[in-house]
């Protein structure tokens, strides 16, 4: 019988939470990889680096809520425009909230996405 040892040291890797944060702008860059590069660093990352999982959990839950902001907002558009408060709302958070988290995390602290739906908790 093999005895596996589970006991895994946790490195402190700021700089890798901060570039985890700024990689959601590569949707303004190249027009896709905001929702699929922070996935991988953090399914990759999240049990070798101290506060990956937390903060990986955050970007994802980020998008996931920006995306259906944008399904819910365009159709939206037809009802009064309402969607368009919806889509301005979404635009704001998704500029603004990948900074002040990139910030946080430098900081060591934990993130602090606002107006996100918790898909993974």
């Amino acid at each position: 019988m093999e005895i596996i040892n589970q006991n895994i040291a946790l490195r402190e890797d700021k700089q890798l939470l901060v570039i985890t944060h700024l990689t959601q702008y590569l949707d303004y860059v190249t027009g896709f990889g905001g929702l699929i590069v922070p996935l991988i660093l953090w399914l990759t990352n999240r049990d070798a680096v101290l506060g990956m999982n937390e903060h990986g959990k955050s970007i994802i839950n980020l998008q996931l809520s920006l995306i259906l902001y944008v399904v819910i907002g365009i159709p939206g558009i037809l009802l009064l425009g309402m969607g368009i408060l919806l889509l301005v709302f979404a635009g704001i958070l998704s500029l603004v909230m990948p900074i002040v988290n990139a910030v946080r995390a430098s900081n060591g602290e934990s993130p602090s996405y606002f107006g996100t739906i918790r898909f993974i908790d």
